[in-house]
């Protein structure tokens, strides 16, 4: 088989022409040592594995955690964190081979816009009235969704099948033109709230329906990471499965902290 790729296109074994060697036949010895020796694992033939995720995932968030206390101290550059980590979260996901640079880049960013969007609720919220401890409660409510997600899924109650991607990928789509929608009426139009439509009874019912989009996004995280550990994907689509639930993880956060200051009478 010829590859497209030019050096493939050159080395031997991708051109169709094979060298030939003479080899001697390996001795019984030989053979009982390659028969006796342990079977390679998933590390040593390069292939993803839950480690590598956890891994992986665990350096984006201690990224993102340091670029989240530069934010919480200095919340001015919360705008240049989200102009920037919008910016980088789009390269990222369009990317076909992930870029460990670019995703610790994007943590870093992200962290920053997260750290300082983060204190201005805490310490100032939109009316100028603090909402204190709105942050851990924030933090909290991600970490049980994320783990009532994880235990349902593990629990094999819920199957990713192509109906379920597709329903997850419309709704995103909806709530996406909704977002922006709403963007441009909160810049342009005449509301006075901080949240555009997203306020009030209606605002806490699109909150809950982004919770639970996040948490099916979550779902579809699980699955890909479950599945290319199990088809054998290279190691680097680790970075992948970390950037993924990196922004997953983010998006649900944000959405919570929203939702609780609606709540609160924010």
């Amino acid at each position: 088989m010829q590859g497209n790729n030019p050096i493939f296109g050159r080395a031997e074994g991708f051109n169709g022409r094979h060298a030939t060697y003479d080899a001697a036949a390996p001795s019984a010895e030989e053979l009982q040592n390659m028969y006796a020796a342990p079977s390679a694992t998933p590390v040593q033939t390069g292939r993803m594995t839950y480690d590598d995720v956890i891994m992986k995932t665990g350096i984006t968030f201690a990224v993102l955690l340091a670029g989240a206390v530069v934010g919480w101290m200095n919340p001015g550059l919360a705008m240049i964190g989200l102009i920037v980590g919008l910016v980088l979260g789009l390269v990222n996901a369009f990317k076909r081979n992930p870029s460990p640079p670019l995703i610790l880049a994007y943590a870093a960013f992200e962290g920053v816009f997260v750290g300082g969007i983060s204190q201005i609720f805490e310490n100032y919220a939109i009316s100028g009235r603090p909402l204190d401890g709105i942050v851990a409660q924030a933090v909290l409510g991600t970490l049980a969704v994320f783990g009532a997600t994880l235990l349902v899924y593990r629990s094999g109650k819920v199957r990713v099948t192509p109906k379920f991607r597709r329903g997850v990928m419309i709704a995103l789509i909806g709530y996406g033109i909704f977002s922006l929608v709403n963007l441009l009426f909160m810049w342009f139009g005449s509301s006075d709230s901080a949240f555009g439509f997203r306020d009030g009874a209606f605002g806490m019912l699109i909150g809950v329906f982004a919770v639970g989009l996040a948490a099916f996004c979550l779902i579809l995280d699980f699955d890909f990471i479950e599945n290319g550990v199990k088809q054998g994907l290279p190691a680097k689509f680790a970075w992948t499965a970390a950037f993924g639930l990196t922004v997953t993880l983010v998006w649900l956060y944000l959405e919570i902290l929203r939702l609780l200051a609606i709540l609160r009478g924010e």
